[in-house]
C-alpha cells in the first residue's frame, strides 16, 4: 500500500473525525473535526472546530497540538498520529510540527476544499492554503480519502449555504 494513502485502520479513525466535522457544522462552526491517536492505538483527544464564537484559531488540529504538549510526554509525540477531516492549515501545520507530533492522515486535502468553496461561490480565505509539508517539511503525511470526499463535500457546501444565509 502507498504511504500517501490512508489504510483501512486509517478510515476507520477519519470516520470519525467526520463525525466531529459534522457536530462542529450542526453548532453552528465550520465542519472539521480530528483525533489524536497514541503510540498504541488508542484514541488520547478528539475536538471539533469552535470557530463560531469569532476566535478563528480554534482549530481542532492546533487544539489538539495545544493538548499534547501539556499532556503527552515529549518522546512519544512523534509516535503519535492526528487523524483530521481537512489537512491542516499553515497556522495548525506549524503548531503540529512545533509541539513535535508525528504522522498526519487527513480525509480532504486544501485543495479540495478550495475547490469546493469556489463552486459554491465562497471566496479565498485570508491564508493561503498549503500543503502540510510546504509548512512542516519533515511530518508524514497520508490523504486525502478520496472514498470520503463526497460525504466531506457535502458538509462543506452545507457549511457554505449558512453563511450565504448568514451574510443576507
Amino acid at each position: 500500500m502507498d504511504p500517501s494513502e490512508p489504510s483501512p485502520d486509517d478510515l476507520t479513525h477519519l470516520r470519525r473525525c467526520l463525525e466531529l466535522a459534522r457536530e462542529a457544522l450542526e453548532a453552528g462552526d465550520e465542519p472539521f473535526g480530528s483525533v489524536l491517536v497514541g503510540p498504541d492505538g488508542a484514541v488520547l483527544q478528539e475536538e471539533r472546530n469552535r470557530t463560531g464564537g469569532g476566535d478563528q484559531t480554534r482549530h481542532p488540529e492546533l487544539d489538539l497540538a495545544r493538548w499534547a504538549a501539556l499532556h503527552v510526554a515529549a518522546d512519544e509525540r512523534p509516535s503519535c498520529t492526528v487523524y483530521t477531516s481537512g489537512e491542516h492549515c499553515p497556522m495548525c501545520s506549524a503548531g503540529h510540527a512545533q509541539v513535535g507530533l508525528g504522522r498526519i492522515v487527513y480525509a480532504g486535502s486544501s485543495q479540495q476544499l478550495v475547490e469546493w468553496r469556489r463552486e459554491v461561490g465562497v471566496r479565498p480565505g485570508p491564508v493561503l492554503p498549503l500543503a502540510i509539508n510546504d509548512v512542516a517539511p519533515g511530518v508524514p503525511v497520508a490523504g486525502p480519502a478520496l472514498e470520503l470526499a463526497d460525504e466531506l463535500r457535502e458538509l462543506h457546501t452545507r457549511a457554505a449555504g449558512r453563511r450565504a444565509r448568514d451574510d443576507s
